[in-house]
């Protein structure tokens, strides 16, 4: 039982007592105060107003209502103050005994209020002879009451696996969080809305999927038992866009979640989102222009500065971004000898001799993929587009009319990460075919479960004629782990993959068993009293707040 814990059944006999007091702790009918930096603004010149020595600035003509959690409780005797936060931040409150109901400040708050609950507070602004604005209250009310205990606020939370298991108290316990999953909104808003302006039309396409496609990489399987056939979820909307262009519609995109079963790292989650645009009448080289814009675009609208840190790096986003080519960002900046690079046999060599990953099945292309991920990739900080990638790692994309060995293809690096992938669209049926076919072969060679299946109807739908088209994949978490420095992406997913909770097993806790002054019972941060009966806590701060949250 999740609420076994002593100091939780302490908190919901507290409930049980409000209740007993013909006071609900649960109401229904409070609607949201003033939000507390409306109040801060709107009260800042009660610092300003003329008072002899010795008196209080204030202002009783004004009366304010707040709502909020309580993070923090001070009892004094007859008098205390608190700080509760709401979607805006922190605002301090101050109660009296002598102007609040009689009874009501002894009785409720002093005993039944906690650090946790939810209050509404209704009173006037003055100003601590500490120089802080504050909310003098007239009259508090309970809006939620919390059963379970916070964090300490000192401590945070520290554990990992529980600020992404329950992110709802990461947020609660840390306001920088909530402001970075707010900020990701307003970036999926602001792409949303640039794609509108450029007269894009927003759609929506199957999430399962008869075959895997429009990416390399291992589905989910599931089955659908009324048709008794099975089905997967989508690795990319691609396939089915490009179906769209070639019903007439010329500029389309998609907001999309997609799912692969692969590994979960600091860059990679089973699923994630990303945007998907295609555009008829439009070239890799307009993708990325586009993109450039893009970028400015967020910039802009979301009041970013150009330079933006990333760990120790620095990230300038100023456009235009650079654009190198494959086989020359190998050379130039991964320092492989260009015969190097463009040798099949001496590019296997130069990755056996440096004890690499190497496959015997592998194409050139291949090859020189695993040099670019050995090499280049994790140079690339700024933005980078590298361009014209070979054909045999590009199945759906257009050769290049000049060098039919490379594909009208690039991708955007920055930070050492693939931020976006974008080519000209192939759209020859006889060629897309081909292409296909050479994946199901290198799967069947390679044993390559990520290697695309065959689409025999996309084909088709080529055969009926779809005009020049260029398409792009923009990966939003990274692009939000890009702008909110986070080095992992379950830091900007609210509520990433994770494996099975282990099953702990409830120890039961003696009465004896907790802290003499305060009632905590983790057995680990308790250290037995001097004579041997009872516990005190080791952490003797936090210990102090939990005793006054009881009294």
């Amino acid at each position: 039982m999740i609420f076994d814990n002593q100091y939780i059944q302490e908190r919901i006999k507290k409930t049980e007592t409000l209740r007993e007091k013909g006071i609900n702790p649960y109401p229904n009918q409070i609607k949201k105060g003033t939000p507390s930096a409306t109040f801060l603004s709107e009260c800042a010149y009660v610092h300003d107003i003329a008072v002899d020595e010795g008196e209080m600035k204030q202002d009783k003509t004004k009366s304010y209502t707040l709502t909020g959690r309580i993070k923090f409780i001070r009892i004094m005797g007859k008098a205390a103050f608190a700080k509760i936060e709401d979607a805006d931040g922190l605002v301090q409150l101050y109660f009296n005994r002598d102007d609040l109901p009689e009874g009501y400040y002894n009785d409720v708050v002093k005993k039944l209020f906690e650090v946790g609950d939810i209050i509404e507070a209704k009173g006037y602004p003055f100003v601590t002879g500490t120089g802080e604005l504050t909310l003098h209250c007239l009259e508090v009310n309970l809006v939620t009451k919390a059963i379970l205990p916070l964090p300490e606020k000192f401590h945070g939370i520290q554990d990992q696996e529980i600020k992404y298991r329950q992110r709802y108290l990461d947020m609660i316990m840390d306001a920088e969080v909530t402001k970075r999953f707010k900020l990701r909104s307003k970036i999926v808003s602001g792409i949303r809305r640039f794609f509108e302006d450029k007269g894009f039309l927003e759609v929506e396409t199957p999430m399962m999927h008869p075959i895997p496609g429009g990416a390399n990489a291992k589905p989910f399987t599931t089955h659908h038992n009324a048709l008794g056939v099975d089905r997967y979820l989508r690795i990319a909307p691609e396939l089915y866009l490009k179906r769209l262009i070639v019903g007439g519609m010329e500029a389309v995109f998609e907001i999309n979640r997609n799912f692969r079963n692969e590994g979960i790292d600091a860059t990679h989650n089973p699923e994630f989102t990303s945007i998907e645009f295609y555009w008829a009448y439009k070239t890799y080289i307009e993708l990325m222009e586009v993109t450039e814009e893009l970028f400015d675009y967020l910039f802009d609208n979301l009041g970013l500065e150009r330079k933006l840190p990333y760990g120790d790096m620095e990230i300038n986003f100023t456009t235009p971004f650079a654009k190198v080519a494959w086989i020359d960002s190998i050379v130039d900046i991964g320092g492989v000898p260009r015969e190097v690079a463009t040798n099949r046999e001496k590019a296997l060599s130069y990755l056996k001799e440096r004890n690499l990953k190497t496959d015997e099945n592998w194409t050139l292309g291949y090859v020189q993929a695993e040099l670019f991920d050995e090499f280049v990739e994790g140079q690339l900080i700024n933005p980078t587009f590298i361009t014209d990638y070979p054909v045999d790692i590009s199945p759906l994309a257009r050769r290049n009319d000049e060098n039919p060995e490379v594909t009208e293809r690039f991708e955007l690096f920055m930070a050492g990460k693939e931020i976006a992938n974008g080519f000209s669209e192939l759209n020859d049926p006889l060629d897309q075919y081909e292409r296909f076919k050479g994946q199901v072969d290198a799967k069947e060679t390679t044993g390559d479960d990520e290697a695309m299946h065959m689409d025999t109807d996309f084909v088709k739908a080529l055969g009926y004629g779809m005009t020049p088209t260029a398409g792009e994949g923009i990966g939003i978490d990274r692009l939000v782990m890009m702008l909110t420095n986070q080095h992992t992406i379950r830091d900007v997913l609210l509520f990433p993959a994770m494996r099975p909770e282990a099953v702990q097993e409830t120890v039961k806790v003696s009465a004896t068993d907790v802290c003499k002054k305060c009632g905590h019972d983790v057995m680990e941060e308790l250290k037995p009293a001097k004579k041997g009966k009872g516990y005190f806590c080791l952490d003797v701060a936090a210990c102090k707040g939990r005793a006054s949250e009881r009294t």
